[in-house]
């Protein structure tokens, strides 16, 4: 996680004037972007964490909110959200929950903001030797269950189809992949095959977490060694428990 909170808002208002010099006297370096694309793609290297003031025109900014999201996904960046419950809804259908570490509804309370601000970011660097596990599932809502049994123990990251998994890969580490096998477009077989044949990416541990149970289906992948099958009828206990395990042979 990068060290570099930025701050877009419509406009750097006495609010965030504030906010800025709060933070800065913390020790947390930030920056004020307004929301345009272009600037926040120029400025967005080091980031660690988004804090995204909205107001009624929301909609106006999609364009930002879906980059924003695409630099979620690909550097493991999550956002605090400032506005109302409404502007929180129609934002979230940009950014996707996934990526919304927390809303603040105004009238915004600074100091809470601030100190939840200063405790994500110690959390953060508290958990850079924690193991990675990336999670591959079009099953978004299986997705976010398996990642709320995990997220106390791991650093947990998800993607919602074989070549989003890839894409997250190329520019981040992982120590277990959990992967579906049913899934559009490149299922999880040929998602491992492509795993398998990327030199980079080759030594990285997968193991499917799945629905297919069937003897044919456990056959098909067993030439391309994954560390485990696990059919999605399993209990929190027992899968974190395999995946503990794992880790702890390894």
């Amino acid at each position: 996680m990068g060290k570099k909170i930025m701050i877009t808002a419509p406009g750097e208002g006495f609010i965030i004037k504030g906010l800025e010099t709060k933070l800065s006297d913390i020790g947390m370096f930030n920056m004020y972007c307004p929301p345009v694309t272009d600037e926040i793609r120029e400025n967005s290297e080091g980031t660690g964490l988004f804090i995204i003031f909205t107001d009624d025109n929301v909609r106006k900014y999609a364009d930002v909110l879906l980059f924003i999201k695409e630099f979620c996904f690909e550097s493991d960046v999550r956002i605090i959200l400032v506005g109302t419950k409404e502007e929180h809804e129609i934002a979230s259908g940009y950014v996707s929950e996934n990526f919304i570490h927390r809303f603040f509804e105004r009238p915004l309370d600074m100091e809470q903001l601030v100190d939840e601000v200063d405790r994500y970011m110690k959390e953060g660097t508290d958990t850079t030797e924690r193991k990675s596990i990336l999670i591959v599932d079009d099953d978004v809502s299986y997705m976010s269950m398996i990642m709320s049994w995990l997220k106390g123990s791991y650093r947990v990251s998800m993607a919602n189809s074989g070549m989003q998994a890839i894409t997250w890969l190329v520019k981040n580490r992982a120590d277990l992949i959990l992967l579906d096998y049913e899934m559009p477009i490149t299922p999880g077989p040929q998602v491992l095959e492509m795993i398998r044949s990327d030199a980079t990416l080759a030594d990285i541990p997968v193991m499917f977490l799945t629905g297919k149970g069937d003897k044919e289906s456990i056959m098909k992948v067993l030439a391309l060694k994954p560390v485990g099958y696990v059919l999605k009828t399993v209990e929190k206990k027992e899968l974190c428990e395999n995946i503990s395990k794992f880790f702890s042979t390894r």
